[in-house]
């Protein structure tokens, strides 16, 4: 039942809602921590979201951001929102639809549904902690997949795995 509740409460605060569990026996309130409303800042954030050491939350939105390309956005614990990386919707991805995973060196990956420099199939991105976004794999023609809607596994060794349409 733990687990439901942290991933029922992330859902909530992801999509800005607030809830309470009043009656049950791991009765607790939830707050919003950010509320997405102007679209600058991202919308529709529909995936999971991850946590850091630090309690630092991170996600995906999938529209808004400068270009509306969607959005990698951090919450930070004291619940300020704070846009990591816009897409331009273009080479570097587009609609980031899954969550994010992270690496020992605090490097954030994830997929986009369109976007990439052949055929808007979508992409594999890597994100630094400084904002730098790398695009590490873009799908080409549809023979080798296209449109990942689900986010990203790693191995042991740094590999990552991940689903396509």
């Amino acid at each position: 039942m733990p687990r439901f509740g942290s991933a029922l409460a992330a859902c909530f605060l992801a999509c800005g809602l607030t809830f309470s569990l009043a009656g049950s026996a791991h009765a607790r309130g939830f707050q919003v921590l950010h509320a997405f409303l102007d679209g600058a800042d991202g919308a529709s954030p529909d995936a999971p979201m991850i946590e850091d050491a630090a309690g630092n939350l991170f996600g995906t939105a999938l529209q808004g951001g400068a270009d509306n390309g969607g959005v990698v956005f951090e919450i930070a614990a004291d619940g300020t929102e704070s846009v990591l990386y816009s897409f331009k919707g273009g080479n570097d991805g587009n609609k980031p639809q899954a969550g994010l995973i992270e690496d020992a060196s605090g490097n954030l990956y994830g997929t986009t549904y369109f976007g990439g420099p052949s055929c808007g199939c979508g992409t594999v991105f890597r994100l630094a902690p400084d904002g730098t976004e790398t695009v590490l794999y873009a799908f080409r023609d549809g023979n080798d997949g296209e449109n990942p809607q689900a986010g990203l596994i790693e191995d042991g060794a740094g590999n990552l795995y991940g689903t396509a349409t």
